[in-house]
């Protein structure tokens, strides 16, 4: 038994290693003064500085592109919960014909690879006069990220009893009331799950960003990132310092609804 502990225990460690090993390497190169930055691996600095943190606030419009990703993926998470909730809703408990080919014409929008879309859906935003703008991105990431919310909401909705929904369509509710006032506040851990997912999805898409936006009013922060390269140097402090900023809404989002996120993780796992 004291054998398996400490196995386990050095196993969590390696993992844990694994995975904040990148996060670290930013952290220590984001620190370095700029001469000291091609030794490798990457040991501590002799003297820290943070004149990259102050790089990426004063020689780029860091806090406006930060915006614009805090905003588009806000909304975009907002719309994909509120539509996605609906959806699954009617899926899981309403009386509609065909519902398994409806899931997995849903699904199949998440099938096709980006690369393999991102030309047609850049002529409809032209077209539609959306590019380089907000919308442009919000709904195409709302689009994209609408199979996974119905997906795991429907999985949500299903693990309520039909019961408490037949109560209270009994006592009075019309279909609406009962997803507003009983089946959400039940489904909460889902709705939570499901936002936590879709939020870092936004926050981290590359490839429509990149196609879809042109300047600074719109950027995102993972096509600002890739375009701090110049002519002749590639700037490794600022684009480290900048990952690091980037990495640490994310983080503080996940530690603040952390039991949310395990409890929609968990639900279902154990029935009585």
């Amino acid at each position: 038994m004291l054998k398996k502990r400490i196995l386990f225990s050095l196993l969590l460690l390696v993992m844990t290693a694994y995975c904040l090993g990148p996060l670290l390497w930013q952290f220590i190169t984001s620190i370095k003064p700029t001469v000291e930055l091609t030794k490798l691996p990457p040991l501590l600095p002799d003297r820290p500085t943070i004149g990259h943190y102050i790089s990426i606030f004063t020689g780029h419009p860091f806090l406006r592109i930060m915006g614009n990703s805090m905003a588009v993926a806000s909304l975009t998470t907002l719309l994909s919960i509120v539509i996605g909730s609906l959806a699954a809703f009617g899926l899981a408990k309403l009386r509609v014909r065909y519902k398994a080919i409806i899931l997995l014409f849903i699904l199949s929008v998440s099938m096709f690879p980006p690369i393999a879309t991102v030309s047609p859906l850049y002529l409809i935003i032209r077209a539609l006069g959306l590019r380089d703008t907000w919308w442009a991105l919000i709904i195409t990431y709302t689009t994209f990220s609408l199979p996974l919310s119905i997906w795991i909401l429907t999985s949500f909705f299903r693990e309520v009893p039909d019961e408490i929904y037949l109560a209270a369509r009994v006592d009075g509710c019309s279909p609406f009331q009962a997803f507003y006032k009983i089946m959400l506040p039940l489904a909460a851990p889902g709705l939570f799950t499901t936002a936590i997912l879709v939020f870092i999805f936004s926050w981290n898409e590359f490839l429509f960003a990149l196609t879809f936006t042109s300047t600074a009013s719109a950027r995102t922060i993972p096509v600002a990132i890739a375009l701090f390269p110049g002519l002749h140097e590639i700037p490794w402090g600022d684009i480290a310092a900048a990952s690091v900023v980037v990495t640490i809404p994310l983080v503080i989002l996940v530690f603040a609804f952390q039991k949310r996120i395990i409890e929609g993780l968990t639900a279902g796992a154990v029935k009585g």
